[in-house]
């Protein structure tokens, strides 16, 4: 099933799949944002922004605006 990155639940893992690098920072793709990846949503601040993130072993937080631009295909959950 895929979805956005922004809808991925807590606890739930993912492979990426798609990223729209036009709206993804560079940063971002360089520290492994990028199409095959493993990523497992940690933990949501409150007000549900933004998103800390578990990605291929290296813990990102990023905001949900960016992480619409972010396709995944969820594996568990």
């Amino acid at each position: 099933m895929s979805l956005t990155l922004a809808e991925l639940k807590r606890g739930q893992q993912g492979t990426i799949k798609d990223v729209s690098s036009i709206h993804i920072p560079l940063k971002l793709l360089e520290m492994g944002c990028l199409p095959g990846n493993s990523v497992e949503l940690v933990q949501v601040a409150p007000f549900a922004d933004p998103m800390y993130l578990n990605i291929n072993g290296s813990h990102l937080a990023i905001r949900k605006e960016t992480a619409v631009h972010i396709i995944i295909e969820v594996i568990n959950g």
